[in-house]
């Protein structure tokens, strides 16, 4: 767990110089509740998945969801910042046409936090994922609840989960197989996204659903249950690990469905 503790280190060294992500301008978009009103069907689901990931665990919850005659569309993040993470988002938003449920997976619940302004997106689901407020940190809000990140910095700046704890720690329901691909496939993240303080907090004038996973090393129930209850989200607990959506599609999708269903 060494790795984790310099991790930690790095996270805490780079709080001390931490400034909002956005230094530019940030393209927020002020939410027009009318637009994704409770009298329009919802038709169109986004997935975000979480860090280090790429979208393809998505697939088994995509094919529930089509299923049922749902356009559902997959953002792929950068992860070169944390505001290209959200204009990669926002701009699979923007593409659809309709109310749209906005789902994100662990770091890229923190996604839509802000890209969930967008006047289209009628409801948000947060899958076992972090949820911040407007002007928080992940790395603030994570010290309440240290996150279980063993990972290995590939520079001074980027950073991948421990390929020898990866099955363990993040996706321990999962074939190894599965998990040791993932973990030989990580995308690199920056350590510095964890630094940046967020501009909105979508959840505060949209519905929100949220999946605590009661097996999760990465992000604890407990810490789940505390955003969860300071939001207000509705919650369906899960026994699974921190990749709930790759080991329980179905039961995803459900809370998804009741997202997609739900009246503002």
């Amino acid at each position: 767990m060494s790795m984790m503790r310099t991790l930690a280190a790095a996270l805490l060294a780079l709080s001390i110089k931490s400034s909002a992500y956005a230094e530019g301008p940030t393209n927020a978009q002020t939410p027009d509740k009318g637009v994704a009103s409770a009298t329009a069907p919802t038709s169109n689901v986004v997935l975000v998945h979480g860090g280090t990931t790429d979208g393809s665990g998505w697939k088994d919850v995509f094919e529930i969801l089509r299923a049922k005659g749902l356009t559902v569309n997959i953002v792929q993040l950068p992860h070169t910042s944390l505001q290209d993470d959200i204009a990669a988002a926002r701009l699979v938003v923007s593409s659809q046409n309709g109310p749209t449920v906005l789902d994100g997976h662990s770091y890229g619940g923190a996604v839509i936090t802000e890209a969930g302004m967008a006047p289209n997106v009628k409801a948000l689901v947060y899958v076992a994922a972090l949820q911040p407020d407007k002007g928080e940190s992940l790395a603030e809000i994570s010290s309440r609840f240290p996150m279980g990140i063993d990972s290995i910095m590939l520079d001074d700046k980027r950073f991948v989960p421990n390929r020898a704890t990866y099955h363990d720690m993040i996706g321990a329901d999962l074939p190894v197989e599965v998990t040791d691909f993932m973990a030989a496939s990580a995308k690199p993240m920056r350590v510095d996204t964890f630094q940046k303080r967020f501009e909105n907090a979508a959840w505060r004038d949209k519905p929100s659903f949220g999946i605590v996973t009661t097996e999760d090393k990465v992000l604890s129930p407990e810490f789940l249950r505390w955003m969860y209850d300071r939001t207000s989200t509705k919650v369906k607990e899960i026994k699974s690990s921190h990749m709930v959506y790759m080991s329980h599609p179905q039961e995803t999708a459900d809370v998804i469905l009741e997202a997609v269903n739900s009246r503002n």
